[in-house]
């Protein structure tokens, strides 16, 4: 029997590790949402998708890496109840950031391809509604595909307290179409339609460059911030893609459709909501400059909000 109990040293080194990613994730996120919603220069469309992104990831950190630990330390002790919430936050809040993913690629595309009517196509009233709809479309999702466990949760513990789901190859299917194959799609077409939109404007700007006057150049900032915002945002969005793929084939290739929380694959994906912000850090100013804002406590100030962050 003790031959089968992960070394006491190891065991150590990987709960330090969970705890210090998921202490990361929390903070970080909590970062970006604090950035996004206090200063005023951040209240853009664009920054709200970011946001609701920021508040995904910030739950996962918060509530979804620690029960992976409790998970991998031994057998399920919170109970069957609890057990159901956290396969249900796990389901939703990876759907949630599939569909903040997808909107952040509508949002470029129109931005990029149609930047005339953007702000008459992307208003934010829309953007909040799309949002709404991506988190009620995400819970229905989440419920559909455990049903069956939520009716019979009793049939599929394998020890007292363990807290394992089934689920039948047509829900796999269903999941791996639905939170990654469809979106895959649909956001690769789009970020090649950015890209090819994106490399001409930049060789009409630098073939043109000398006869632009002063304000055909001031046109031209908002074209260059848009472009870099999305070669941003596409990082965030392959980043996502390529730590979600092996959660999703081992899953649709499982022979057996047992979902337990000890695996390797899910905690790769959980990790990538502490990446988000790093990637925020390393390529956006105002991100590093709204950092220093709330480490110094400048936030703290009267008329902080308005200050210059971009």
């Amino acid at each position: 029997m003790l031959e089968t109990m992960p070394p006491r040293s190891e065991a150590m080194l990987i709960f330090s590790l969970q705890s210090i990613i998921a202490i990361l994730t929390v903070l970080l996120n909590l970062l970006v949402i604090i950035s996004i919603s206090h200063f005023r220069q951040l209240h853009t469309n664009t920054n709200l998708l970011v946001l609701s992104l920021a508040v995904t990831d910030f739950l996962v950190g918060l509530l979804q890496m620690p029960s992976e630990i409790i998970l991998y330390q031994g057998c399920w002790l919170l109970g069957d109840f609890i057990c159901i919430v956290n396969f249900f936050l796990s389901y939703l809040l990876v759907s949630v950031s599939v569909g903040n993913l997808v909107l952040i690629s509508v949002d470029r595309y129109v931005a990029i391809c149609d930047p005339m009517f953007y702000y008459t196509k992307v208003t934010l009233s829309r953007v909040q509604i799309c949002i709404c709809l991506c988190w009620v479309f995400s819970a229905v999702h989440s419920s559909w595909i455990l049903r069956d466990f939520i009716k019979e949760q009793d049939s599929y513990n394998l020890c007292y307290g363990d807290c394992v789901v089934a689920v039948t190859y047509a829900q796999v299917a269903v999941d791996f179409v639905v939170t990654f194959l469809g979106p895959f799609l649909v956001i690769t077409l789009l970020y090649i339609r950015v890209f090819v939109v994106a490399v001409s404007q930049a060789r009409v700007m630098r073939s043109q460059i000398e006869a632009f006057t002063l304000q055909h150049s001031k046109t031209e900032k908002p074209k260059k911030s848009e472009i870099k915002a999305a070669r941003t945002l596409g990082i965030v969005i392959f980043v996502f893609l390529l730590s979600s793929s092996p959660y999703y084939f081992f899953s649709f290739a499982a022979e057996i459709n047992s979902i337990s929380g000890t695996s390797v694959t899910v905690w790769l994906l959980y990790c990538n909501s502490c990446l988000n912000p790093l990637i925020y850090a390393f390529f956006y100013p105002w991100f590093r400059k709204s950092i220093k804002h709330i480490v110094t406590l400048q936030i703290l100030k009267p008329e902080s909000r308005e200050a210059n962050i971009l």
